[in-house]
Protein backbone atom coordinates (compact mmCIF):
# COMPACT_ATOMS: atom_id res chain seq x y z
CA UNK A 1 0.00 0.00 0.00
CA UNK A 2 1.32 3.50 0.83
CA UNK A 3 5.05 4.23 1.05
CA UNK A 4 7.04 7.37 1.76
CA UNK A 5 10.35 8.41 0.27
CA UNK A 6 12.68 11.35 0.87
CA UNK A 7 13.21 11.91 -2.86
CA UNK A 8 11.92 11.04 -6.30
CA UNK A 9 13.31 7.62 -7.23
CA UNK A 10 13.98 6.44 -10.80
CA UNK A 11 10.74 4.40 -10.76
CA UNK A 12 8.80 7.50 -9.71
CA UNK A 13 10.41 9.58 -12.44
CA UNK A 14 9.44 6.96 -15.01
CA UNK A 15 5.86 6.94 -13.70
CA UNK A 16 5.70 10.75 -13.81
CA UNK A 17 7.01 10.82 -17.40
CA UNK A 18 4.17 8.53 -18.48
CA UNK A 19 1.37 10.64 -17.00
CA UNK A 20 -0.60 13.01 -19.23
CA UNK A 21 -2.18 14.99 -16.38
CA UNK A 22 -1.22 16.05 -12.87
CA UNK A 23 -2.94 18.08 -10.16
CA UNK A 24 -1.47 20.94 -8.12
CA UNK A 25 -2.77 21.92 -4.68
CA UNK A 26 -1.99 25.20 -2.86
CA UNK A 27 -3.53 27.46 -0.23
CA UNK A 28 -2.70 30.24 2.15
CA UNK A 29 -3.70 29.96 5.80
CA UNK A 30 -7.02 31.67 5.16
CA UNK A 31 -7.72 31.25 1.43
CA UNK A 32 -9.74 28.66 -0.38
CA UNK A 33 -7.73 25.56 -1.23
CA UNK A 34 -6.97 25.55 -4.94
CA UNK A 35 -6.54 22.32 -6.92
CA UNK A 36 -5.61 22.77 -10.58
CA UNK A 37 -5.36 20.10 -13.27
CA UNK A 38 -2.32 20.48 -15.55
CA UNK A 39 -1.38 18.87 -18.84
CA UNK A 40 0.44 19.91 -22.04
CA UNK A 41 3.70 18.09 -21.17
CA UNK A 42 4.43 20.89 -18.71
CA UNK A 43 6.41 19.19 -15.91
CA UNK A 44 10.10 18.33 -15.69
CA UNK A 45 11.90 16.38 -12.98
CA UNK A 46 15.29 18.01 -12.39
CA UNK A 47 16.53 15.55 -9.79
CA UNK A 48 15.41 13.59 -6.79
CA UNK A 49 14.40 16.71 -4.91
CA UNK A 50 13.36 19.18 -7.59
CA UNK A 51 10.59 19.54 -10.18
CA UNK A 52 9.53 22.47 -12.30
CA UNK A 53 6.34 22.99 -14.21
CA UNK A 54 5.25 25.57 -16.75
CA UNK A 55 2.03 27.46 -16.12
CA UNK A 56 0.11 28.98 -19.00
CA UNK A 57 -2.39 31.84 -18.95
CA UNK A 58 -5.80 30.75 -17.78
CA UNK A 59 -8.93 32.06 -16.16
CA UNK A 60 -7.38 32.31 -12.69
CA UNK A 61 -3.96 32.75 -11.14
CA UNK A 62 -4.55 31.22 -7.71
CA UNK A 63 -1.40 29.09 -7.54
CA UNK A 64 0.98 32.02 -8.11
CA UNK A 65 -0.71 34.17 -5.49
CA UNK A 66 -0.80 31.36 -2.92
CA UNK A 67 2.85 30.38 -3.36
CA UNK A 68 4.04 33.96 -2.91
CA UNK A 69 2.41 33.96 0.54
CA UNK A 70 2.73 30.31 1.55
CA UNK A 71 5.13 28.27 -0.58
CA UNK A 72 3.61 24.88 0.32
CA UNK A 73 2.63 22.84 -2.73
CA UNK A 74 1.40 19.32 -3.38
CA UNK A 75 1.53 17.74 -6.84
CA UNK A 76 -0.47 14.56 -7.42
CA UNK A 77 -0.31 12.06 -10.26
CA UNK A 78 -2.74 9.16 -10.72
CA UNK A 79 -2.44 6.22 -13.11
CA UNK A 80 -5.41 6.13 -15.47
CA UNK A 81 -3.99 3.15 -17.37
CA UNK A 82 -1.60 0.32 -16.58
CA UNK A 83 -0.70 -0.62 -13.02
CA UNK A 84 -2.62 1.40 -10.40
CA UNK A 85 -0.74 4.03 -8.41
CA UNK A 86 -1.14 7.51 -6.94
CA UNK A 87 2.03 9.53 -6.41
CA UNK A 88 2.19 12.76 -4.42
CA UNK A 89 5.08 15.20 -4.20
CA UNK A 90 5.06 17.49 -1.16
CA UNK A 91 7.33 20.48 -0.94
CA UNK A 92 7.98 24.19 -1.14
CA UNK A 93 7.71 26.11 -4.38
CA UNK A 94 8.64 29.48 -5.75
CA UNK A 95 7.17 31.38 -8.68
CA UNK A 96 9.40 32.37 -11.57
CA UNK A 97 8.02 34.98 -13.99
CA UNK A 98 9.27 35.75 -17.52
CA UNK A 99 10.94 38.87 -16.09
CA UNK A 100 13.01 36.85 -13.58
CA UNK A 101 16.62 35.80 -14.29
CA UNK A 102 15.88 32.08 -13.76
CA UNK A 103 13.32 32.15 -16.59
CA UNK A 104 16.09 32.26 -19.21
CA UNK A 105 17.58 29.04 -17.84
CA UNK A 106 14.38 27.09 -17.17
CA UNK A 107 12.00 28.07 -19.99
CA UNK A 108 14.11 26.36 -22.71
CA UNK A 109 13.49 23.02 -20.91
CA UNK A 110 9.92 23.15 -22.27
CA UNK A 111 8.49 23.31 -25.76
CA UNK A 112 7.56 26.95 -26.41
CA UNK A 113 3.92 27.58 -25.53
CA UNK A 114 2.07 30.81 -26.25
CA UNK A 115 0.67 32.40 -23.13
CA UNK A 116 3.33 30.98 -20.78
CA UNK A 117 3.13 33.11 -17.62
CA UNK A 118 5.08 31.39 -14.82
CA UNK A 119 7.32 28.47 -13.98
CA UNK A 120 6.96 26.89 -10.57
CA UNK A 121 10.17 25.53 -9.07
CA UNK A 122 9.41 23.03 -6.30
CA UNK A 123 11.85 21.61 -3.75
CA UNK A 124 10.52 18.16 -2.95
CA UNK A 125 10.50 17.29 0.75
CA UNK A 126 8.44 14.09 0.69
CA UNK A 127 7.26 11.63 -1.96
CA UNK A 128 4.34 9.37 -1.14
CA UNK A 129 2.93 6.54 -3.22
CA UNK A 130 -0.39 4.83 -2.59
CA UNK A 131 -2.29 2.03 -4.27
CA UNK A 132 -4.63 3.90 -6.61
CA UNK A 133 -6.82 0.81 -6.98
CA UNK A 134 -10.02 2.88 -6.85
CA UNK A 135 -9.00 5.09 -9.80
CA UNK A 136 -10.89 4.17 -12.99
CA UNK A 137 -9.27 3.54 -16.36
CA UNK A 138 -9.36 6.36 -18.90
CA UNK A 139 -8.06 6.37 -22.45
CA UNK A 140 -5.79 9.21 -23.55
CA UNK A 141 -6.92 10.53 -26.93
CA UNK A 142 -4.62 13.52 -27.25
CA UNK A 143 -4.02 17.05 -26.08
CA UNK A 144 -6.63 19.77 -26.43
CA UNK A 145 -5.57 22.65 -28.64
CA UNK A 146 -8.08 25.33 -27.68
CA UNK A 147 -5.94 27.11 -25.06
CA UNK A 148 -2.90 27.27 -27.35
CA UNK A 149 -5.03 28.52 -30.25
CA UNK A 150 -6.64 31.14 -27.97
CA UNK A 151 -3.22 32.39 -26.80
CA UNK A 152 -1.83 32.49 -30.35
CA UNK A 153 -4.84 34.49 -31.52
CA UNK A 154 -4.51 36.97 -28.63
CA UNK A 155 -0.79 37.53 -29.20
CA UNK A 156 1.57 38.92 -26.56
CA UNK A 157 -0.28 42.24 -26.22
CA UNK A 158 -3.62 40.47 -25.91
CA UNK A 159 -2.25 38.12 -23.25
CA UNK A 160 -0.96 41.09 -21.24
CA UNK A 161 -4.36 42.75 -21.54
CA UNK A 162 -5.95 39.53 -20.28
CA UNK A 163 -3.54 39.49 -17.31
CA UNK A 164 -4.59 43.06 -16.50
CA UNK A 165 -8.29 42.21 -16.62
CA UNK A 166 -8.38 38.66 -15.24
CA UNK A 167 -5.15 37.56 -13.52
CA UNK A 168 -4.27 40.29 -10.97
CA UNK A 169 -6.16 38.88 -7.99
CA UNK A 170 -7.46 35.52 -6.84
CA UNK A 171 -11.06 34.66 -6.05
CA UNK A 172 -10.18 35.58 -2.44
CA UNK A 173 -8.75 38.97 -3.49
CA UNK A 174 -5.08 38.01 -3.03
CA UNK A 175 -2.75 40.00 -5.30
CA UNK A 176 -0.85 37.85 -7.82
CA UNK A 177 1.83 40.45 -8.72
CA UNK A 178 1.73 39.28 -12.34
CA UNK A 179 2.10 42.81 -13.69
CA UNK A 180 4.86 44.08 -11.40
CA UNK A 181 6.87 40.85 -11.73
CA UNK A 182 6.82 41.24 -15.51
CA UNK A 183 7.46 44.97 -15.72
CA UNK A 184 3.97 45.73 -17.03
CA UNK A 185 2.39 49.04 -16.16
CA UNK A 186 -1.30 48.92 -15.39
CA UNK A 187 -3.10 51.41 -17.61
CA UNK A 188 -4.27 54.56 -15.87
CA UNK A 189 -7.99 54.74 -15.27
CA UNK A 190 -9.58 57.67 -17.07
CA UNK A 191 -12.18 59.67 -15.27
Amino acid sequence: MGQQFLEILDKHQEFIANQKIFFVGTATTDSRINVSPKGMDSLRVLGGKRVIWLNVTGSGNETAAHVQISPRMTIMFAAFDGKPMILRLYGMAKVIHPGDAEWETLFPLFDPVPGARQIFDMSVELVQSSCGMSIPFFDYRGERTELTEWAEKKGEAGIQEYWIKKNQTTIDGIVTNILSKNGIQEPAVSE
